[in-house]
């Protein structure tokens, strides 16, 4: 039946977002003055969500509803996730019935509180159903859908974090992520973690096809783990659900606040980094603001190569490098295929930490495990400059700041070549099987004079801006880091 299938959707949905306490619905926060007309003739903002209606929508009443991948009422994606002014992005998007649908693009940042502002729409588009995606070995591709709708990105467009917002004439919608880059220099780059986010993605969430890296379904429907999950992944799809990846808002979370303070930000996706798309060591630092645990190898290459030119990093999550990936190509193009063996089948280990690089010999610290309940951060050497005028003290606790997952030094483990290295936080927290584990916030200087910085917690970037959970000392925390990196007077 039908509900059955919903639930297993919704399933598929809880059981990724298990380890982020701070997943949210689609953009929430975005609140502009988009209007659509309801099926009374009323006039609903775009963003809300109607009352009683589950994922599969139903006629509400109340304005847009939520495409899901059980009923396909709109899904879409970018054969190019990344592109510059000057260059095309082409979308391949499925309707369901057939009818007219219409793209708002919205670009992510500060704009007053808003979080986003609206670019462009396009023209009114005719909608159809494109072809049942194409499965082999639990690998999910739609790289056989037809163009539907192509984007001239204007050389005048700024660099940023674009949401592409698709409505249907009755009133479904959904979303698609992509990024505008370009390679002229700034301060920081921020890597938009887009390996990682295609890790988690099981579209399509309908209780027969979908698969990700974690998960996948039998033929009863029922939700597998990890051991019969998909080895290999294709960005050559739409996300499930609403359309956006999970964990996407913390690097929202972190390009509103810093376009709110005017720090100078250039943008690219990990496959930028692995591709060799965008020079590292042109930036004073790289911002990798969200859930970032899938690397390959040349992703790794050329961040150590930055760090030991000067380039500082910022990892403001936890959890970061753990996997190995390798990036192949599809028939489509170069990179569209993503794989994780992970710990199935013989040959050597798909975790870094069991080859000779363990990612604490990057970042500093390493993955130590899941947090099931927030647990307060407790702040450690409160006179170092990272600390200064929050007004946070030795010992003092940051509620909530210890969440989803965490990080912490492991003595075991080779440290990165460093001048200095300092641990700012030591935070107990009680892991899910009850034991007292302890969380840990890392900086070192490398030699090049690069600074390197990790918070070991999934917290940080939602207490830069995300709605209840902000934490003024992280925010002035952060500042410090980020205008010692930059130079600001």
């Amino acid at each position: 039946m039908v509900t059955e299938q919903v639930r297993r959707w919704e399933s598929g949905a809880l059981a990724h977002g298990v380890n982020d306490p701070f997943g949210q619905g689609p953009l929430p926060w975005l609140r502009g003055s988009e209007t659509y007309f309801d099926g009374t003739g009323r006039m609903v903002p775009w963003y809300v969500d109607p009352d009683g209606c589950g994922p599969a929508g139903g006629t509400c009443g109340h304005g847009p509803r939520t495409a899901d991948d059980v009923h396909r009422q709109i899904k879409g994606f970018t054969s190019t996730p990344a592109a510059a002014p000057g260059e095309a992005i082409d979308f391949r998007i499925t309707v369901d019935p057939p009818q007219q649908f219409a793209v708002d693009v919205y670009r992510i940042g500060h704009y007053a509180g808003d979080g986003a502002a609206k670019i462009t729409t396009s023209p009114r588009l005719s909608g159809i159903v494109q072809p049942p995606p194409l499965t082999a070995d639990r690998t999910v591709s739609c790289h056989h859908w037809w163009l539907s709708w192509r984007l001239q990105i204007p050389t005048y467009w700024n660099l940023g974090a674009y949401v592409a917002v698709l409505t249907t004439a009755d009133g479904y919608r959904s979303h698609i992520p992509f990024t505008v880059r370009d390679d002229r220099p700034a301060d920081l780059l921020l890597v938009l973690p887009d390996v990682t986010w295609q890790a988690y993605n099981l579209y399509p969430e309908d209780g027969r096809t979908g698969a990700s890296l974690y998960h996948a379904w039998d033929e009863h429907g029922r939700l597998l783990g990890e051991q019969e999950a998909a080895v290999t992944v294709s960005f050559e799809r739409p996300y499930a659900g609403a359309g956006l990846p999970l964990h996407v808002g913390h690097a929202y979370d972190f390009i509103r606040w810093a376009e709110r303070y005017g720090y100078d930000l250039a943008y690219a996706d990990t496959r930028d980094l692995h591709a060799g798309r965008v020079d590292p060591t042109r930036y004073r630092g790289l911002v990798f603001p969200g859930h970032d645990e899938y690397w390959s190898v040349p992703m790794r290459r050329a961040v150590e190569q930055a760090r030991d030119g000067g380039t500082s990093l910022v990892f403001l999550s936890a959890n970061t490098m753990y996997w190995q990936v390798e990036l192949t190509p599809s028939p489509a193009g170069p990179d569209r295929l993503l794989t994780c063996r992970k710990r199935r089948g013989p040959g050597r280990s798909a975790l870094w930490r069991e080859t000779a690089a363990p990612e604490q010999e990057l970042i500093g610290i390493q993955y130590a495990g899941r947090v099931p309940e927030p647990h307060p951060m407790v702040v450690r050497n409160a006179g170092h400059w990272l600390w200064e005028a929050t007004g946070a003290g030795e010992g003092d606790e940051l509620p909530g700041m210890v969440a989803g997952e965490a990080d912490r030094y492991f003595p075991r483990t080779t440290l990165p070549p460093h001048i200095r290295r300092i641990l700012l936080a030591h935070s107990p927290y009680t892991d899910g099987e009850g034991a007292l584990r302890h969380q840990e916030t890392s900086l070192y200087r490398a030699p090049s004079g690069a600074l390197v910085f990790a918070s070991g917690t999934f917290a940080w970037s939602p207490a830069l801006d995300r709605p209840g959970h902000v934490d003024e000392r992280i925010q002035r925390a952060t500042a410090n880091l980020l205008d010692r990196i930059c130079k600001r007077d």
